[in-house]
């Protein structure tokens, strides 16, 4: 049992000078002593990287250059990660609350995996509250089957379990990441927090016909053709359900 484990936390930031600050504060001001943050630039020019500047000396890392999409950024931050377990929290996005690193790592002992829920926020960071899918009971590699019901910014996982990130997949090889994850950990812990607040809008919303293709393209490699289309009928069916309560998918 690792006491105090070493968390890296990863951002992943390209021209977004609105929003870098209240991501990089979010874990900067985390009451966990033991987090190693890095942080990913894209080698922006809209002021980006002053912010980022401000703090540079609380950061582990810090590197600004271009690169080839959001995975393989997300890549270099992988291999630079020093920690027992990885959070990737993009630009945007933020950890739930200041005590929330701690609160998960004291949920239980030396998991494989922890994850937990995510509150949604629109673009004036309004919330929109609880994700459509709401994090199952029980997580394993067959969570995603009926969509992905744990959010990328809600899951920490041991770096030794982890992958690089497959650059085949250009907006959702996050869902393949964290299921390779998954069939490797035979201990998952729902901390039954909400532990991460999540930007509406990002690619995979801007893209969203391309990252769906791939998404069923993910899932079927793992769960099977034919299962994947039965599901895939029983998503868009809970899917409409939603939207004609809510008017709104808050995926």
């Amino acid at each position: 049992m690792t006491i105090n484990p070493k968390l890296s936390v990863i951002t992943i930031v390209y021209n977004n000078v609105v929003a870098i600050e209240r991501t990089m504060l979010s874990v900067l001001n985390q009451t966990y002593s033991n987090i190693e943050y890095i942080v990913i630039d894209g080698a922006s020019n809209d002021g980006t990287i002053d912010i980022i500047t401000k703090y540079k000396n609380r950061l582990a890392i810090f590197v600004s250059e271009q690169d080839r999409g959001i995975y393989d950024a997300m890549n270099k931050g992988l291999a630079l990660a020093t920690g027992d377990y990885v959070l990737f929290m993009n630009s945007g996005d933020e950890i739930y609350a200041p005590e929330t690193v701690t609160d998960v790592f004291a949920s239980a002992p030396s998991g494989d995996i922890y994850y937990g829920e995510t509150e949604m926020y629109d673009a004036n960071w309004k919330s929109l509250g609880q994700r459509r899918h709401r994090a199952p009971e029980h997580f394993d590699w067959h969570s995603f089957k009926f969509g992905m019901n744990v959010s990328h910014q809600a899951i920490y996982i041991k770096r030794s379990l982890t992958e690089p990130y497959d650059l085949q997949y250009k907006y959702s090889s996050d869902i393949d990441w964290i299921i390779k994850a998954a069939k490797k950990s035979s201990n998952i812990v729902n901390t039954h927090l909400y532990v991460a607040k999540y930007l509406v809008g990002g690619m995979s919303k801007q893209k969203h016909l391309a990252s769906l293709k791939e998404r069923f393209k993910i899932l079927s490699h793992y769960y099977g053709f034919i299962p994947n289309v039965l599901n895939h009928i029983f998503i868009a069916l809970n899917l409409a359900q939603y939207f004609l309560r809510h008017r709104r998918t808050n995926d």
